[in-house]
């Protein structure tokens, strides 16, 4: 792969679950990705995340959170007292939100989401949202915790909601599965470019891509492709969007 010939950021990777994390960090830089927004799950991916931030300044920059898939009732108190003492270390909090196909419970799901809603409201923290079958709720939640800035990943969710979404100025992201996920391709198509930010969610897979940082150049490529603009145009706008969304400066 060559080297693109302009800046992308990946506003959402799982750092901490690549094997080889650090030549995957370097090589995504190496093909133009001048930011990865590294995203937590639990609190040792948060830890994980943390450390790669530490050692990776300005490219790597850390989000913590705690997942619906890892919201547990053994657990949930310690997680959340560890990003609450290392909000001030992160700039987003994410991935967070609610799945209403995940084992965990709806109600704790929704008092765990809420909680962290309030956190990034009294830090002033943007939100990195996921809402798997709850794209209602979890767009209700932020609204009403007044979160001012938030990040809806992965949107494949109803097309009418996009517009309530984007009236408060918040943004979805684009994943490699534009190249076949027709609800995904339906929500990017209709997004305005200024409510459009890129991403991997590395490493999930993708058909026959492993995802890694670097293949967020390949998100580019398809959501140029499906809103039929120049991959440049696409490229600039969606590093400005993902720099206001996580208080980026170059």
């Amino acid at each position: 792969m060559e080297k693109a010939p302009y800046k992308v950021i990946d506003a959402h990777a799982h750092l901490d679950e690549l094997p080889e994390a650090s030549s995957d960090i370097l090589r995504a830089k190496e093909q133009g990705v001048v930011v990865i927004a590294g995203v937590g799950m639990n609190r040792n991916s948060n830890e994980r995340i943390l450390r790669l931030a530490e050692e990776f300044p300005g490219l790597v920059i850390p989000c913590i959170g705690l997942h619906p898939w890892s919201v547990n009732e053994e657990t949930v108190e310690d997680d959340l007292s560890f990003i609450a003492a290392n909000v001030s270390r992160c700039v987003a909090l994410g991935e967070i939100g609610l799945d209403y196909k995940a084992k965990s419970k709806k109600a704790l799901q929704k008092e765990v989401f809420r909680e962290l809603l309030a956190l990034a409201k009294r830090f002033g923290k943007p939100v990195i949202t996921h809402s798997r079958y709850s794209h209602q709720s979890t767009y209700e939640m932020v609204v009403e915790a007044g979160v001012e800035k938030a990040v809806f990943h992965w949107y494949s969710g109803p097309l009418e909601l996009l517009d309530e979404i984007f009236a408060h100025n918040y943004y979805i992201s684009a994943t490699p599965a534009l190249a076949y996920s027709k609800p995904h391709q339906a929500a990017v198509r209709k997004a305005p470019i200024a409510n459009l930010v890129l991403e991997t969610d590395c490493p999930v897979q993708y058909g026959d891509l492993k995802s890694k940082p670097e293949h967020v150049l390949r998100t580019l490529e398809l959501a140029a492709r499906i809103k039929e603009l120049d991959p440049e145009e696409v490229a600039e706008a969606t590093t400005r969007n993902a720099g206001r969304l996580l208080c980026i400066h170059f």
